[in-house]
């Protein structure tokens, strides 16, 4: 039986003080129990001899320091994991919310999980299709990466992340592929999004949803993305699906992460976020990847908004860091209509040449991407030359540039959020754009790739 303390000292906001405790340790969870019988759950965050400091994760209202007493569980959070998950909806400490029944565990696991050895780790190498052509034609998302998008406020990265996870798939395996979808401080309206946009198409059958709203506390949220990884790791390696992770708003996250730590009077870094914001961020998305022996894997889109639209913020700056490029939406392109506006040239997957080619999209893959790149950044500087000097400025071959890169945005990133291309349409998009250009301009296209596709029409 866990022993009871009546040593309550102080309430300040989320942050609790009790005196006299014993082999308490850090991160283990608590339950309070009130004068009137309600319990509430809380997690120590700082043991300094006998005194323990304790998070709450509901509100601190109603908390009596004399007659309210506290018990230490001994462990740390858990979540209890089976593969009755999918098609399941959960808040942000693992609670259901879709007024289904409880889920009767397998196992109950740590919800900090352990960090994969790196030695243990296989090369992501496998191409996932996302049926998005910005994504899979030019900034391939590779099983087992990390691959974040960059967004800012008011541009749609919500529709775009339903869409990734109505439609992503491993293609040419009867693999089971799962997504584990985790929303941090998001609107009602947002979650009622997600919910609907994911049972319309029946793809909540293959989804976990993890959903936290922005009127719950901080420190929820704090959990919520670990709650997800822990249930991905679950699915991953030990049911050996594919398991895509979406965590969005990863900025509402920092954010709280923030916010708990000027509660603990901590000393602050960079624009008032922890210092040990990076290590934070990375014991997450450091959780994806893939293991040696293992057939499962898990693939991490973390979706976040940059504040400003600045990029070099501490959280996009932090998340380029740690990840494997970065997916960029822009509001000029949003101004046009584009749907989804990705701006492509500022874009990178990293591991983009690992997961295309012969046996994996196509043999002319990396040669028409790179040919896309270079003509879509020349046109858009034959259009920036248009505008300041005028249009009879231009030589001819400067005007087919420009041509291209009006078509290029129309067909090619314009495909809408309903639209769902295979990686040879999305191929196929590309031939047509890179017909617009006489042969000669296709330098980084080789003769015998030429002969194959250009000259089919």
């Amino acid at each position: 039986m866990a022993k009871e303390y009546r040593t309550i000292q102080e309430v300040a906001g989320p942050l609790m003080l009790v005196q006299g405790v014993e082999n308490v340790t850090y991160n283990e969870l608590g339950e309070i129990e009130l004068a009137n019988g309600e319990t509430r759950r809380c997690k120590v965050l700082e043991i300094n001899g006998s005194n323990a400091l304790v998070q709450l994760f509901e509100s601190s209202t109603g908390i009596n320091l004399s007659n309210s007493k506290v018990r230490f569980l001994g462990r740390a959070m858990e979540l209890g994991v089976s593969e009755d998950m999918l098609g399941r909806v959960f808040d942000g400490l693992g609670r259901t919310i879709d007024g289904g029944p409880e889920i009767l565990p397998e196992k109950r696991m740590d919800i900090n999980g352990l960090p994969m050895n790196p030695a243990a780790r296989a090369y992501p190498s496998e191409f996932i299709q996302t049926g998005v052509s910005a994504i899979d034609g030019l900034n391939t998302l590779v099983r087992g990466q990390k691959l974040p998008i960059f967004s800012a406020s008011g541009l749609p990265h919500a529709q775009l992340a339903a869409q990734i996870a109505r439609q992503a798939k491993v293609r040419g395996t009867d693999e089971q592929f799962a997504v584990v979808f985790a929303a941090m401080g998001i609107t009602f309206e947002e979650a009622n999004f997600f919910q609907e946009s994911f049972r319309e198409t029946g793809a909540i059958d293959r989804t976990v949803l993890f959903i936290n709203l922005a009127n719950d506390p901080a420190v929820e949220r704090i959990s919520t993305p670990r709650m997800a990884l822990t249930a991905a790791e679950y699915l991953a390696f030990e049911k050996d699906m594919h398991v895509l992770v979406i965590l969005t708003d990863i900025t509402n996250y920092a954010d709280a992460l923030r916010e708990v730590s000027a509660a603990r009077k901590e000393v602050p870094g960079r624009r008032g976020y922890p210092g040990y914001m990076y290590t934070d961020l990375a014991t997450m998305y450091e959780r994806a990847g893939r293991q040696r022996g293992k057939t499962g894997s898990i693939t991490m889109i973390p979706i976040l908004t940059m504040p400003e639209d600045d990029k070099t913020h501490p959280i996009p700056d932090l998340t380029g860091y740690i990840t494997e490029g970065q997916v960029i939406l822009s509001r000029e392109l949003y101004r046009k209509g584009l749907q989804p506006p990705i701006d492509v040239l500022p874009s990178l997957s990293r591991l983009k040449d690992k997961g295309i080619g012969e046996g994996k999209t196509r043999g002319d893959h990396a040669a028409t991407m790179n040919q896309l790149f270079a003509a879509y950044a020349r046109g858009k500087e034959a259009k920036e030359l248009m505008v300041i000097l005028g249009e009879a400025a231009l030589t001819e071959t400067d005007l087919i540039y420009a041509k291209f890169a009006d078509e290029f945005e129309n067909r090619y990133v314009n495909q809408g959020y309903k639209t769902d291309r295979s990686i040879e349409e999305t191929l196929e998009i590309g031939w047509d754009l890179l017909r617009i250009l006489p042969r000669s301009e296709l330098k980084r296209i080789s003769d015998k790739i030429l002969d194959q596709y250009y000259e089919k029409h």
